[in-house]
């Protein structure tokens, strides 16, 4: 509930004054680790359009891409330094657990199983997501109701997996899965003719469709058969990298409902009167301190990676190969799902 008007200005100061108060985080053994080595390793997906791949020149990009570069700004004062480690689905729980990555960002999706039985633990939802169906456009085929008995390419180790099974069953029609390691080979299969419907996210179909020289050829159903909310994972028992990556993202999410950009940050920076956006952008209260970060982590991330909106819009947006709407992934006050836990 918020604050009577009068009663605003007491609140800015008792907080301030907390925040004053406040002793600084303390490191913990990722963190340590990263500050020692000088950089963020982040395991990504192999290659996934619009969350990670790589371009003509070989630089890694996309809205998984950017959450790494993220915490290395915050943490590093660089979003360059990342060591980004292509992981396919079977590969990326036990990278994670093992301490070869610092942060699993691979269009992963948080499950009671995976988040109570890993040793990993979900540090926010980037990208809400469904699975979904794609298929050439000359079976003619408009429904996933009309897949009984199709060969269907599917993803060893992911949900789509269980999913895909689950679907099939409750709807009493019959398929035959041909399983592949990684979303290259199931690509090169289905668009070979290996396999007549392809599976997997909505987001992944979209990207899949752009790696193709006709895909006008290809159709992607309108049937949604799951909840995939995607996001970034770390291990479990070092809260304060936990906390460093889930606040990132929540940064990433609050400078875009600020109105701020990367374009503008500067200027608002420099410019802005507004309590909420000194202190996101290091000009106000000092949060960094509680996360073991300096004053200005949250400026950092804005303006060398971005907020969520101008990661989106690049990676995934109407204007980006993939030309996605918005959609569900809008902020909570435009319509969508994103509700960041506010910076202060």
């Amino acid at each position: 509930m918020p604050a009577p008007r009068h009663a605003l200005v007491p609140l800015v100061a008792a907080t301030a004054l907390v925040l004053s108060l406040a002793p600084p985080a303390h490191a913990g053994k990722t963190l340590d680790a990263v500050k020692a080595r000088g950089e963020v390793v982040c395991g990504v997906n192999t290659s996934a359009p619009g969350f990670s791949s790589t371009d003509s020149k070989g630089r890694w990009q996309g809205l998984d891409v950017d959450m790494c570069r993220a915490v290395a700004a915050a943490v590093l004062g660089s979003g360059e330094k990342v060591k980004f480690v292509p992981l396919n689905s079977q590969q990326r729980f036990a990278a994670l657990q093992s301490g070869e990555i610092d942060i699993l960002s691979r269009n992963t999706t948080w499950t009671l199983t995976r988040d109570a039985s890993l040793g990993i633990v979900f540090a926010g939802i980037n990208y809400y997501d469904g699975q979904g169906f794609m298929v050439p456009k000359k079976l003619k085929i408009d429904s996933a109701r009309k897949l009984n008995g199709a060969t269907v390419c599917v993803q060893a180790g992911t949900t789509s997996e269980r999913n895909v099974a689950e679907y099939f069953l409750a709807n009493g029609m019959k398929y035959k899965s041909v399983v592949f390691d990684t979303a290259e080979a199931i690509q090169s299969a289905f668009f070979a003719g290996r396999c007549q419907v392809y599976t997997t996210d909505m987001s992944d179909l979209a990207g899949a469709r752009t790696q193709t020289n006709k895909p006008d050829d290809y159709t992607i159903l309108p049937d949604v058969i799951s909840k995939e909310p995607l996001g970034p994972a770390v291990r479990r028992g070092d809260d304060d990298w936990f906390q460093i990556t889930r606040w990132t993202l929540n940064a990433m999410l609050e400078a875009e409902e600020a109105g701020i950009t990367q374009a503008n940050v500067d200027k608002l920076k420099a410019e802005s009167k507004d309590p909420a956006i000194q202190r996101l952008l290091g000009v106000g209260d000092d949060t960094g301190k509680l996360l073991g970060l300096d004053k200005e982590w949250a400026y950092r991330i804005v303006k060398q990676v971005g907020t969520y909106g101008d990661s989106f819009e690049r990676n995934m947006g109407p204007k980006s190969p993939l030309g996605l709407p918005r959609g569900v992934n809008r902020l909570w006050n435009r319509g969508g799902l994103m509700y960041p836990q506010p910076v202060r």
